[in-house]
């Protein structure tokens, strides 16, 4: 059951896709404490500090059970579960993620709480709204949104995953990339020219490492201006993706929001000419700061604007691009007119000869904190519909509605074929549109561990086609680091190794031990189709591709604890390895399980375990692992996965970009349950088709032993298989 509560007069931020009538009774366990009314244009805006939003705004309480968990928020800081600390919905451009900030790129306000009472949580507001989840009061949960007008969805259903999947059909399918998008992805901010770029692909070829696409970060424009090309950089640009194709290899641009104000640029004066930018209170266009120098904004709420910015995206279509990545759409902010004037009408206040060491502080950091500023949010507007809104009242809006704005574009445009898309900002109902990566983290051992226990909470809220910057994007990644990365980013539909300028070089030529890495990036591609089709499957039944151990062994009181295991699909437990100089680690079974280790080429099999050969020569290690606690040694070259009874797994041999897989001939690892039996089904399409058809694409595998031990397979396609069949 889903119950509709709609407070004052929310604006439609279509989040939501079904239609329910509201609700006219109280919520008798979320209690609502209304404020204060908030004027629209006179009230001051500011991001919460620890003491949280000012009492004149709503306040929701719901009192937590000792043992509740709470899942979900998407994107942010800290555990899978949400317990013990603050969290604000307010998409910020903040590279630093540690556990002491409130907020990162995205607004995601869905939560469950699961226990004796288990429901879903979603706030529709596209303001800020402080998620206080037993921060204050351990047996408290306090959502304060910055306003009164917004909607409230509770969701009542028996499980986890039933819940995740009614939210998730609420607000619509999630984004589906290509298949080619599942390959190994290459970015660098720093990549000057086209010569660049072949010099990466070439040592990738040299090297025999797979590689599937490579990142043109804002390098490739004419001083930052978004849907040019530098000629200088990158001369003959149609001819240079078509040679990169013929290596099999897609380019992707970045796309920025904010536009240059430059007289002569196309792109700026078409926005002027459809009033397209965002505006001031008074009516003229907003002016910000950001890597073009002064720009404008588009106001990306406005249906038309966002037709016009989005056909936009067709310049590089036409020219043989296939996938874009939208950046900088929080809208990050690196300075106004209004902040820079403010900032030196501070300084000059300033008696240098009776400075105190408080003033000197004040002093400092007077340009520091010229990025991203709340003031700065409060001082342009968006026109929707009739109406002039501030823009820190829908701020969540901005980065969804540009991905919005391109994905409806790619409709016209390439109506038959899928386009890579993702975003670094969105709100929930961008999973539509496309996908995110997790945005500008660093080379640090707990950005790892965080991105492990961000997927599944991605995953609620929708967002399948996610991962995260591999190896971290700001500081200097180091060997193990990235090789420890490389072994669980293998299994995020988004394997992409990005860094930023300045930073090591940490393509995977880069380091001693070249072996290790191709052996993990081949390992994507053997896997990569039965991946795609795990992601897929999720996809089209709104279900997840990530998910704790809470959803499938809710019963297990240690189980439902743990937080750095993950089951992929219906078939794999994945325990990654995310310590600096762990030679392996403990792992928990809820069940039996099959481990499956999968080896450097080189590697001898461990004391106590068995061999098993794959169609292309290449050897797992296997072993049969009882439930309950275990420590296993994992090499650094090395990935293990543990198979659950009664599933299968599919693998292919390698090759070095997807389209030269050959998925005609498969290896295929099963564990039959109790009754002797396994079961599965395989996605297969052609990577391209927008509407697929999920009957139609899925294969079922059944597996069958017979009383003298033979095993039957049977399956719905001509594929031929390899079997490898265990029992437990």
């Amino acid at each position: 059951m889903v119950r509709k509560f709609v407070y004052g007069k929310p604006l439609e931020t279509e989040a939501v896709l079904t239609a329910f009538e509201e609700c006219e009774e109280e919520l008798p366990f979320l209690l609502y404490e209304k404020h204060s009314e908030v004027s629209p244009d006179t009230d001051s805006f500011s991001l919460p500090t620890e003491l949280g939003f000012s009492e004149k705004n709503p306040l929701f309480t719901y009192s937590m059970k000792p043992d509740d968990i709470i899942y979900g928020l998407g994107e942010a800081v800290r555990g899978i579960n949400k317990r013990g600390w603050r969290y604000i919905s307010f998409c910020a451009d903040d590279p630093d993620h540690t556990e002491s900030k409130f907020s990162l790129y995205g607004a995601h306000n869905f939560l469950m709480i699961l226990g004796e009472v288990s429901f879903g949580l979603f706030f529709d507001f596209p303001g800020a709204v402080l998620f206080d989840i037993g921060a204050s009061d351990y047996d408290r949960l306090f959502i304060r949104p910055s306003g009164n007008d917004l909607t409230v969805y509770v969701i009542e259903r028996e499980s986890p995953l039933e819940i995740v999947r009614e939210f998730r059909n609420m607000t619509g399918r999630s984004y589906l990339p290509p298949r080619w998008a599942f390959g190994f992805q290459q970015s660098r901010w720093g990549y000057q020219s086209a010569d660049d770029v072949r010099q990466i692909v070439q040592e990738y070829r040299n090297n025999h490492i797979p590689l599937d696409s490579v990142y043109l970060d804002i390098d490739y424009m004419t001083n930052y201006k978004d849907f040019t090309i530098d000629k200088h950089k990158f001369p003959a640009f149609p001819s240079f993706v078509t040679e990169m194709k013929k290596d099999h290899i897609r380019l992707v641009p970045i796309i920025d929001a904010g536009v240059k104000i430059e007289d002569g640029y196309d792109v700026y004066e078409e926005g002027i000419a459809g009033n397209y930018f965002c505006k001031r209170k008074d009516g003229s266009d907003f002016v910000a700061g950001v890597w073009p120098g002064i720009t404008h904004f588009p106001d990306f709420l406005n249906k038309d604007a966002r037709k016009w910015f989005g056909g936009l995206y067709a310049r590089l279509l036409s020219k043989g691009i296939e996938g874009f990545w939208n950046d900088m759409n929080e809208p990050a902010i690196f300075y106004s007119e209004e902040g820079v004037k403010n900032a030196w009408d501070r300084l000059s206040a300033f008696d240098e000869t009776s400075l105190d060491v408080e003033g000197f502080f004040q002093l400092t950091g007077i340009f520091t904190q010229l990025s991203s500023q709340p003031a700065d949010y409060a001082r342009f507007y968006h026109r929707v519909g009739r109406k002039n809104i501030r823009h820190d009242k829908v701020h969540n809006l901005y980065g969804y509605n540009m991905t919005r704005a391109a994905s409806e574009a790619f409709d016209r445009y390439s109506p038959k074929k899928r386009i890579l898309l993702f975003s670094r900002s969105s709100y929930i109902g961008m999973h539509r549109y496309g996908g995110i990566w997790t945005g500008d983290n660093h080379s640090w051992w707990s950005h790892l561990l965080l991105n492990i226990k961000m997927m599944p909470s991605l995953n609620m809220c929708g967002f399948l086609y996610s991962g995260a910057d591999i190896g971290g994007f700001g500081s200097d990644t180091t060997q193990d680091l990235l090789l420890r990365w490389l072994a669980f980013g293998l299994f995020t539909p988004l394997m992409r190794n990005h860094s930023a300028i300045g930073t090591r070089n940490q393509e995977c030529f880069r380091f001693g031990h070249i072996e290790s890495f191709r052996n993990l990036i081949n390992l994507r591609y053997r896997l990569l189709p039965f991946l795609y089709s795990e992601f897929m499957k999720a996809a089209l039944t709104d279900s997840m591709y990530f998910r704790t151990l809470l959803f499938d062994y809710p019963q297990d009181s240690h189980a439902i604890h743990v937080e750095d295991q993950l089951l992929l699909g219906d078939s794999l437990m994945l325990a990654p390895v995310y310590e600096q100089n762990a030679v392996g680690r403990y792992v928990y079974l809820p069940e039996d399980m099959l481990l499956l280790r999968f080896l450097a080429p080189a590697s001898s099999i461990p004391e106590g375990e068995n061999s098993l050969s794959l169609q292309d020569g290449a050897v797992i290690s296997t072993k049969y692992c009882t439930a309950g606690h275990h420590y296993l040694p994992v090499a650094l070259d090395e990935v293990i996965v543990f198979l659950r009874k009664g599933h299968l797994l599919l693998l292919c041999a390698p090759a070095e970009a997807e389209e030269l897989l050959n998925t005609e001939e498969l290896d295929l690892v099963a564990v039959l349950d109790d009754a002797k039996q396994a079961r599965g089904s395989f996605y297969v399409d052609d990577g391209f088709c927008k509407d697929p058809n999920l009957e139609e694409n899925l294969v079922q595998i059944q597996l069958e032993s017979a009383a003298d031990g033979s095993v039957f397979v049977h399956a719905g396609n001509t594929c031929t298989y390899h079997e490898h069949v265990f029992s437990l």
